[in-house]
C-alpha cells in the first residue's frame, strides 16, 4: 500500500505548508558582551553578586540558583575568565558561557500524501516498528496515564496523526526576555554541518527546525498511543536553541509531571547547566531519552552520554547501524532511524533518517512499561535492556559500542 502511495522527492513545496511562526533569532553575542549561566550558592544574593561585577542579569530558572547573565568583555571578562567565575568568587558554584545549540540535521527521503479515508496513524505498521514488535506490545500497554515530554522545534497541532496525543505545551522562544542571547555559534564551533555528510546523499537536507518537532511526536504517537505529548518549542524555526533555554525546558518538564522527557538534539561536550537538569530529572524519577549524533562517531554526544540519559544510536532493517549514527561506550541502547515514516507537517507523512527518530521510539518504549510496571526509573531502564536484541554479530568493528542492543518493545513490555 505505501508504495502506491504519492510521493514527491521535494521539501520545497511542503516547507509552505505551515504558517510561519514569528521567532526572531536571539541576538549573537560575539562583541562588546558574553552571555554566561552561573548557578549561585545558598545563601548567595544574585543581586548583590551582580551588583559586585558590574553585569545584568537577563534571566533565571524557577526553583533554582541557576541564572543568565550579560557579562561585558573588559579587563577582567573574557571567554577564558568567565567559564572560571566559579572558582575564583565567592558564592557563585559554577559558570559557562550560553552558547548556541542546533538541532541536528537530517535527511529526508520523500514527502508523502494519503487519501483522507486512509487511517491517520497507518504508518504505525511500518516495516522499522514491526522489526521491534511495537504493535504487538500495545496488548500489553498502550501508555496510558504517562506524560512524554519532547523538546523540540515547533509541532504542527492541525496534524491528524497528532489529534488527541497532545497535551498543554510552552513555547520557550516566544517567551524569551528582552535582552536573551547566546554565544556565535560558529565561534563556539557549533555551526558545523559535518553530519550531514553522513548521512545517505540521496536524501535531501533541509532546515532542521522545519518538520523536526512534528516527525519526533509523529514517532512517539505511534509506539505509545495513549500517552500524552508535551511539546515544549525550545527551538525557533531556524533550528537555534542555547543552553540556558534548554536546561529551562527539562526542569519545566519535570515541574509540569512529565515522566519522560525526549531530547532529539545534542553537543559535543558537557555542560554543567544542562548536567544540573538531568540530575534534576532523575532526582524526581523522571526518565530521559536522547539522540547519539549523526556523525559516525565515537565522540560522546550530550546529554545522550550523562549516566541517567538513555542515549540512542541509529539502526536500519538489517539490525545494522546507520551509515551516520554515533557509536560508542555510552550508548544505551539501539532503535530504528533509517527511511522512518511519521508525521509531516501539514497532513502529510515523511520519510526520513536520523537519530533523532531513533530516540523517540526509546522514550515511547520507556512510557509503555512505566504505564504497566511503574518501577523506579532505573527498573524502567533496566526493562529496556532486558528485552532489546544483541546485534554486536551484525555489526562487526562495533562490539561493546552499541550499548545493550536494538529495542524489543513487546519483549520490554512484557518480558514473558
Amino acid at each position: 500500500m505505501i508504495l502506491s502511495l504519492i510521493v514527491a522527492f521535494t521539501v520545497n513545496a511542503g516547507a509552505q505548508l505551515l504558517p510561519a511562526i514569528d521567532a526572531s533569532p536571539l541576538p549573537v553575542i560575539g562583541g562588546p558582551s558574553l552571555p554566561v549561566i552561573v548557578q549561585i550558592s545558598p545563601g548567595a544574593n544574585i543581586t548583590s553578586i551582580a551588583s559586585t561585577l558590574g553585569v545584568t542579569v537577563i534571566d533565571s530558572i524557577p526553583g533554582t540558583n541557576i541564572y543568565l547573565l550579560n557579562v561585558p568583555i573588559g579587563p577582567l571578562f573574557n571567554p577564558a575568565t568567565v567559564q572560571s567565575l566559579g572558582a575564583t568568587l565567592p558564592g557563585i558554584d559554577w559558570s559557562e558561557l550560553n552558547t548556541g545549540v542546533l538541532l541536528p540535521s537530517f535527511a529526508v527521503y520523500g514527502i508523502v500524501a494519503v487519501p483522507p479515508t486512509q487511517a491517520a496513524d497507518w504508518y504505525k505498521n511500518q516495516p522499522a516498528w514491526q522489526l521491534i514488535e511495537a504493535q504487538q506490545a500495545l496488548r500489553y500497554s498502550t501508555g496510558r496515564r504517562i506524560v512524554i515530554a519532547d523538546i523540540n522545534s515547533h509541532v504542527d497541532y492541525r496534524h491528524p496523526a497528532l489529534a488527541g496525543h497532545l497535551t498543554s505545551g510552552y513555547d520557550f522562544v516566544a517567551s524569551r526576555p528582552a535582552g536573551s542571547a547566546v554565544l556565535n555559534q560558529s565561534e563556539a564551533g557549533f555551526l558545523d554541518q559535518s553530519e550531514a555528510g553522513f548521512l545517505d546523499d540521496t536524501g535531501l537536507l533541509m532546515n532542521p527546525a522545519y518538520s523536526h518537532g512534528t516527525l519526533c511526536a509523529g514517532v512517539l504517537a505511534a509506539i505509545a498511543p495513549d500517552s500524552m505529548i508535551m511539546p515544549l518549542r525550545a527551538f525557533d524555526d531556524r533550528g537555534q536553541s542555547d543552553l540556558f533555554t534548554l536546561t529551562k525546558a527539562i526542569r519545566y518538564a519535570v515541574q509540569q509531571g512529565a515522566q519522560v522527557i525526549n531530547m532529539s538534539f545534542g553537543i559535543p561536550f558537557a555542560s554543567n547547566s544542562l548536567q544540573s537538569a538531568v540530575q534534576y530529572a532523575e532526582q524526581n524519577n523522571v526518565l530521559l531519552a536522547a539522540s547519539a549524533g549523526n556523525r559516525n562517531t565515537s565522540m560522546p554526544q550530550y546529554p545522550a552520554a550523562y549516566r541517567d540519559v538513555m542515549g540512542t544510536a541509529a539502526t536500519d532493517l538489517l539490525d545494522q547501524k546507520a551509515a551516520f549514527s554515533n557509536y560508542g561506550s555510552y550508548i544505551f541502547v539501539d532503535a530504528p532511524g533509517v527511511n522512518i515514516i511519521s508525521a509531516y507537517p501539514g497532513g502529510l507523512y515523511g520519510i526520513v533518517s536520523g537519530t533523532s527518530f531513533s530516540a523517540p521510539a526509546v522514550a515511547g518504549t520507556a512510557a509503555l512499561v512505566e504505564s504497566v510496571r511503574p518501577v523506579r526509573r532505573t527498573g524502567v531502564a533496566a526493562s529496556i535492556a532486558a528485552g532489546a536484541v544483541n546485534i554486536d554479530s551484525k555489526n562487526s568493528g562495533y562490539s561493546n559500542q552499541l550499548g545493550y542492543g536494538r529495542i524489543d518493545v513487546l519483549h520490554s513490555v512484557h518480558p514473558n
